[in-house]
């Protein structure tokens, strides 16, 4: 008899998002995927899944997925190629990294990775190609650099409240997040607290985004001004009688002095920096210090910004100061990212890293293939590179050096990819990726506090590969890659993780689905002690020297850490607008669309309509640019032309830009991240995305 396929599986979502949902995948009966639903039975994600990957099946049978290696034959960014073998493509890319390091050394070669797949094995296995060569390595600034510092800042440990306490919470406090479209299980809990408890939802960002638009109360702030408006409400919260004096005696480490410095951050200062009316920041802190019971879910979107740093650690002094932390269903989370503990010694080979190779930046990449000298940390040039899991001619700022780097004819570039994004039209090889549902992989939630499989659900397609065949495939090309991991398929590398973290074995995995690794309250909550040496909370960061799990290991700091506020304050590092660039651009993500995952759907793109600037009536009117008029925005960076929409739910002198569109949807043929800058902000680096000042014109 045929063997029926299953008709359901469960797996992981691989996509950058602190939701990491568990899945359910449904196939028809030819056994092809047919839709997505998020698990019920896993409390975190609790069955509800995004819209976008729920039509995963849509991206899955893409009639424009890569299937065959190719070889560039015209010049650089005209997307001719010809297919090849994997044998030849493999042959040819060992060929070319061995030449590239015999003449200028190892480090001339650069894998270079991100979050495409946060799978543990397919997205870090490439490091091990990178220790056992002494490859160049890479200092990840995309993202988390600003936010985590700024949290660890605070807490000492990027850890916090269990995030299913929102459910349980009697007030959410969404702060810099627009979970709708990023992290939509935070509104799964936040809206099950208001239907059982009749818990109010206050948000805080930039506009009126789709998730301020189920709050009770939204707060609409100039970007890079949440420190100030922190500041604001910890004011009120001592000059009325909220601040938890005790709390503040036992665990926090100088609440008199933040009491004193905070004199004179009244409501009034603070709406004149953010926007707000002084009634806002009072009733927001008003309800804030009344409310013992309140959570706040602190997210990524208003880090990214020169003072991204005191800004989170600014907001999360608050729950300090109230004393929310001793509560369930209180206190301050953002990132649970120091539970898990994993030893991914089979994976990467951690033993061979040398911190004395040099760490290029990520964010950095237009400089570094450009031949900038600091950039390039005195080492050499870049000659060849392997790129997974990103797209960084669409992705990465400073776009116009990017491009330009990306072109030069003395650059191998090999790019391993599921369609032929920007960066793999520019690359010399391009290898077919295998897409989630098509490998084995083991996925951790930054978000919740769950380990969870992703078994392989599905065969792939004739040609493409899963990221470590790629790894192990180059090792065999080149001298010297040798480690026990390279003998290992994925399986054997989860199961070899899980025992060796204390985690039980992958067959244990595969009956229980997902392993809840959340500490107990009083762990969770710090009511042991934070993660300091002193064990309190730091109001009083110790900025150069403070702890943070993207600490550049070589020691460097980087941008003005030495006039960063001693205390919670605001901070105006921020690129400001002025006569010349009046506006101030923030580029917040879309619904439907993930970095430039899933811009290439047909449904996530219809959704999505077209490349726009959202910008206020009446500063739209000041130029002359009407409701859907083709404009031009630029700085000194670049240009790019799209298309204008007039809102009322943007500050003064904000506009909005939603999603990293392909950059072909742009009539000028270039994206958004031509105007968004690389510099390095305080303390430990990270890109700036959302702090850029611009100008707007009608084309």
């Amino acid at each position: 008899m045929t063997q029926q396929p299953p008709k359901s599986t469960f797996s992981a979502c691989p996509h950058d998002c602190p939701s990491t949902c568990a899945l359910d995948v449904h196939f028809d009966a030819d056994g092809k995927v047919k839709r997505v639903n998020g698990a019920k039975d896993n409390a975190y994600t609790a069955g509800v899944v995004c819209a976008k990957v729920a039509r995963y099946a849509e991206r899955l049978y893409h009639p424009d997925r890569l299937l065959k290696p190719m070889r560039r034959t015209g010049p650089k960014g005209e997307g001719r190629f010809e297919e090849i073998s994997w044998d030849s493509a493999l042959d040819l890319i060992g060929e070319k990294f061995l030449e590239a390091e015999r003449a200028f050394g190892a480090q001339s070669v650069w894998p270079y990775h991100y979050a495409g797949t946060m799978g543990l094995v397919q997205r870090d296995s490439i490091h091990r190609l990178r220790h056992t060569k002494g490859y160049s390595r890479q200092f990840d600034t995309f993202c988390t650099n600003m936010a985590w510092t700024g949290y660890v800042a605070g807490t000492g440990k990027l850890a916090g409240p269990d995030p299913r306490e929102m459910a349980v919470s009697d007030q959410i406090v969404i702060w810099g997040t627009n979970a709708v479209a990023t992290q939509v299980n935070v509104m799964t809990h936040a809206i099950s607290a208001r239907k059982t408890r009749g818990a109010r939802i206050i948000v805080v960002d930039v506009y009126r985004t789709e998730t301020m638009k189920q709050a009770d109360i939204g707060l609409i702030v100039k970007p890079g001004t949440d420190a100030a408006l922190a500041c604001g409400i910890m004011h009120v919260l001592f000059r009325d009688g909220f601040a938890d004096r005790d709390y503040l005696e036992r665990y926090t480490d100088c609440p008199a002095e933040l009491e004193a410095h905070l004199e004179t951050r009244t409501p009034e200062w603070a709406a004149k920096i953010t926007g707000l009316d002084a009634r806002q920041i009072e009733e927001a802190a008003t309800l804030i210090g009344s409310v013992k019971k309140t959570y706040f879910r602190l997210g990524y979107g208003f880090t990214r910004s020169r003072n991204g740093v005191v800004g989170m650690h600014a907001a999360s002094s608050i729950a300090a100061v109230t004393g929310a932390w001793q509560y369930e269903g209180g206190g301050a989370f953002h990132n649970n990212g120091a539970i898990y503990q994993l030893n991914k010694e089979m994976i990467e080979a951690t033993s061979l890293k040398d911190t004395t190779v040099r760490a290029l930046d990520q964010s950095l990449v237009g400089r570094i293939l450009t031949g900038d000298e600091a950039a390039l940390l005195g080492g050499p040039q870049v000659k060849a590179m392997l790129i997974q899991n990103t797209n960084p001619v669409s992705v990465a700022p400073e776009q116009e050096l990017v491009k330009k780097g990306f072109a030069r004819e003395d650059l191998f570039t090999v790019v391993h990819e599921q369609f032929m994004t920007e960066t793999a039209a520019m690359a010399d090889i391009v290898l077919p990726a295998t897409m989630f549902l098509e490998h084995d992989d083991i996925y951790k939630g930054g978000g919740h506090q769950y380990i969870i499989l992703g078994p392989k659900a599905v065969e792939p397609p004739v040609g493409p590969k899963e990221n470590m065949f790629v790894i192990n495939e180059i090792a065999k090309r080149v001298d010297g890659a040798s480690h026990h991991g390279y003998d290992m398929g994925a399986r054997d590398q989860i199961d070899w993780m899980l025992r060796e973290s204390g985690y039980g074995t992958l067959a244990d995995l595969e009956m229980s689905k997902w392993i809840d690794l959340q500490p107990d309250f009083e762990t969770a909550h710090y009511l042991t002690g934070f993660g300091h040496s002193d064990g309190r909370f730091h109001f009083r960061p110790n900025w150069g020297a403070s702890p943070s799990p993207n600490r550049p290991d070589s020691g460097a700091v980087f941008g003005a850490w030495q006039s960063m506020p001693e205390l919670p304050d605001q901070w105006d590092s921020i690129e400001l607008a002025d006569g010349q660039h009046p506006f101030r651009l923030v580029t917040a993500p879309a619904r439907s669309f993930l970095n430039s995952t899933f811009n290439e759907t047909r449904s996530s793109r219809a959704k999505e309509g077209r490349p726009e600037v959202w910008l206020r009536p009446d500063d739209a009117a000041r130029f002359g640019i009407e409701d859907g008029a083709r404009v031009t925005m630029g700085n000194r960076r670049g240009a790019v032309t799209l298309h204008a929409r007039l809102v009322e739910t943007v500050a003064r002198g904000t506009v909005i830009s939603e999603g990293v569109w392909p950059n072909d949807a742009f009539d000028d043929g270039r994206g958004i991240n031509t105007l968004t800058g690389a510099d390095p902000v305080a303390p430990y680096g990270g890109a700036a995305f959302h702090d850029t000042a611009v100008w707007v014109r009608a084309s």
